[in-house]
């Protein structure tokens, strides 16, 4: 690798499929300036198939390319273009072992409750890719994160339709006043390098959780239970609310980012729902390997037609309340999966379309959300107050919401996954120094979640830096939305106010507020078409960065995402990835992707003025000042993919940016020749492209495989216009 490469990650559902389609344009184009394009499979069967090396023959074997990557961000001459990717839970994991082992890969099935040694060491290597695997080896720096000037304008010209808000209107969040993460939130702050160990001391003895947890000084340190018997009262009490309130009831986790709790606290949403069948028969469900940590779904699709479970399940199913659906149309409700309801993906439509989400009747309700822990649900339903007193936003007139998120080197909620654990048995957990002194201790239940977090002193002072740096460009005010209230926030407020004073902050209003008191400031602005940048943890960035934009937007795919690493480099995401999997049903039915890949067009843009900037490659800072121009033309065009089948989707949209950025560079001092016999043949073939590529449309798609699509198949779906595929190999 040279330092003017590019490393294009290759990642999962919809944006690996567009990569298909889009990386033979971004690589042609960027060899007439001197940039090579290289790419890192990433992807979960990729990341699946790297850990299990022994079991595969030398042919099947796969390189590490997320730990290479990871390396890789320690170099100032790191350039990585970060498509999303499946953070997948255990269905969807299973899911891909099950299409690998069908591929002919002798991958091991994924063990629910090891208890060998062999077993134990074949989930390790799967937990290792489960959940966010990763965006914490990748993010070695924080997130500047915000709508391009383009994008705002097309959506105040061409304003989305948003539902309507009434006073009356019974939406409302329902979360825990007690015995959950927030409430029971413990921190310290480390003052010398140390190697910290995790235990739990029960009446039998010590039980070491976690050894060689390795802190540098300056981290801030937290612990927090998820109190079981707080949790089961609470969802109880939430199912009969809804039943009484006569609203939808719907649960908001985060299953796949937060892969050990959010899967368990969903398994008890389950169970809230259904305590009959678990009475009675949750032994018998547990012993045919059933859990409910997996949803619905997955105990129905085991059931026989006719069993008294599943007559148990359906008489419970309709004596409670009227559940929230993900599909009416196929009957999955917002328990079948617990990878289905991403709170970020999926309470922001709900506030979209005026407190509504769908119910089986395929009509539009009121709906209770039950987020169960209380961190940041105020944010939600400060959002729905306001909604309720003053009607929908105009996105016609709003204000942005730009986001510096601490999320570097793996910074808050996001890190705790291998410091999270179901407790067995009652006793008291330890966080332990090298010297054996009790820096935390939390008294725990059994099945109790505890979740220790780490954060680095570097990942802050960088974080504040970067606010600054943002609200200097900007002069917009800075909110760092932090509770003093809260045991983390509280030592992290102290840093904040100390590392301000290292930078010049003169003329700029920085605030620092709880989460619901900086909804309320930020949406106040936001109505009268002022902007206002949000500075966040880690978790309520990912909140955040979906909740604005889909509102202002219509999706958060179309957000700029840069990442200036520690270290000099430059990570460049390009969008969220949650409508992901209805892209890729509908490209297999009707061989039709309404994918938007703007994100990426911004991301790639942001990826070729740093590689100018960091190396002095003159072609490159062309090719990132005339893509700009391109998307901004695309955008006036109105290029992006339609909804509709018939439409231009979205290997149209790639042709049409193709075209635009080719003509831009037609008319450049320095590529201009390269280019201008391009920009002349895609204009003249236009109509016989667009006819290629629609022609295909309205007939099913193979692929080959879902998690691990067979490249030939891929290519040939992706790239159907012979005449596109000519020029530009022509160039």
């Amino acid at each position: 690798m040279t330092d003017s490469t590019i490393i294009y990650t290759h990642t999962d559902e919809a944006p690996l499929l567009a990569t298909y389609s889009f990386l033979p344009i971004v690589a042609a184009y960027a060899a007439k300036a001197g940039v090579a394009v290289d790419t890192r499979d990433i992807s979960l069967a990729g990341r699946i198939l790297a850990a299990f090396p022994d079991r595969l023959s030398p042919q099947q074997r796969v390189p590490d390319a997320l730990a290479e990557l990871g390396e890789l961000t320690a170099s100032p001459a790191a350039n990585i273009i970060k498509l999303p990717n499946i953070s997948a839970s255990v269905p969807q994991l299973k899911a891909a072992i099950a299409e690998l082992r069908a591929q002919g890969y002798p991958l091991p099935d994924y063990p629910d409750d090891p208890r060998t040694d062999e077993e134990k060491q074949i989930r390790a290597g799967y937990d290792k890719v489960k959940g966010s695997a990763v965006n914490p080896v990748l993010r070695q720096g924080n997130s500047d994160r915000r709508a391009p000037a383009a994008v705002k304008k097309f959506a105040q010209e061409h304003p989305q339709r948003m539902g309507k808000w009434i006073p009356e209107s019974r939406t409302r969040v329902a979360t825990m006043a007690q015995g959950d993460f927030r409430h029971t939130e413990q921190s310290v702050l480390i003052r010398a390098d140390d190697t910290l160990r995790i235990e739990l001391i029960t009446a039998d003895g010590t039980l070491v959780l976690k050894d060689q947890v390795k802190v540098l000084a300056g981290e801030i340190v937290d612990a927090a239970i998820m109190r079981a018997g707080s949790l089961r009262e609470f969802l109880a009490a939430q199912v009969a609310a809804a039943k009484a309130e006569g609203t939808l009831f719907s649960v908001h986790l985060k299953a796949t980012m937060m892969k050990v709790s959010d899967p368990i606290i969903f398994g008890h949403v389950v169970r809230a729902f259904f305590p009959e069948t678990f009475a009675k028969y949750g032994a018998e469900l547990t012993a045919a390997g059933l859990n409910p940590n997996d949803g619905l779904g997955a105990i129905l699709g085991a059931l026989p037609p006719g069993s008294e479970i599943r007559a148990s399940l359906d008489a419970e199913l309709a004596a409670g309340p009227v559940l929230a659906m993900v599909d009416s149309d196929r009957g999955i409700t917002n328990l079948h999966v617990p990878s289905d309801v991403i709170i970020d993906a999926s309470l922001p439509p709900m506030i979209r379309i005026g407190g509504h989400m769908w119910g089986p009747d395929g009509a539009e309700h009121d709906t209770l959300a039950v987020i169960p822990d209380s961190s940041y649900a105020g944010v939600y339903q400060a959002v729905i107050d306001d909604c309720k007193a003053h009607g929908a936003y105009d996105p016609a007139t709003m204000g942005d919401v730009p986001n510096v998120g601490l999320m570097a080197q793996a910074a808050e909620e996001y890190g705790s996954h291998d410091k999270t654990f179901e407790i067995p048995s009652a006793g008291t957990v330890r966080i332990v120094s090298s010297s054996g002194e009790s820096l935390l201790e939390q008294d725990v239940q059994a099945g109790d979640i505890f979740r220790a977090c780490q954060t680095k002193d570097v990942a802050i002072r960088d974080w504040v830096k970067l606010a600054v740096t943002r609200a200097s460009i900007t002069g917009d005010p800075i909110v760092f939305w932090l509770d003093e209230d809260r045991a983390h926030d509280k030592e992290l407020i102290k840093k904040v106010q100390a590392y301000l004073k290292d930078h010049d902050t003169a003329g700029l209003t920085i605030a620092i507020m709880d989460p619901a008191t900086a909804t309320r400031y930020t949406v106040e602005r936001i109505r009268t078409g002022k902007d206002a940048i949000s500075v966040t943890g880690n978790v309520l960035r990912d909140y955040l960065t979906d909740l604005f934009p889909i509102l202002e937007l219509g999706t958060s795919a179309k957000m700029l995402s840069v990442v200036p690493l520690i270290n000099g480099g430059g990570l460049f995401e390009t969008g969220a990835g949650g409508s992901a999997p209805k892209h890729v049903q509908q490209l297999l039915k009707e061989n039709y992707l309404r994918w938007d890949s703007l994100g990426e067009f911004f991301a790639l843009a942001a990826s070729f003025e740093h590689l100018a900037r960091t190396t002095g490659n003159a072609g490159a800072q062309v090719l990132a000042g005339t893509l700009d121009r391109a998307t901004g033309t695309f955008l006036n065009e109105d290029r992006s993919p339609s909804r509709k089948l018939g439409g231009i989707d979205n290997r149209g949209s790639h042709f049409y940016l193709a075209l635009y950025w080719a003509q831009e560079l037609a008319a450049d001092e320095t590529l201009g020749a390269a280019f201008a016999p391009l920009a002349q043949a895609l204009a003249d073939s236009e109509d016989s492209i667009v006819e290629e590529l629609a022609a295909v449309q309205g007939k099913p798609a193979e692929l080959g495989g879902y998690y691990r699509p067979d490249p030939a198949l891929a290519t040939e779906v992706m790239r159907p216009s012979a005449t596109f595929n000519a020029a530009l190999a022509a160039l």
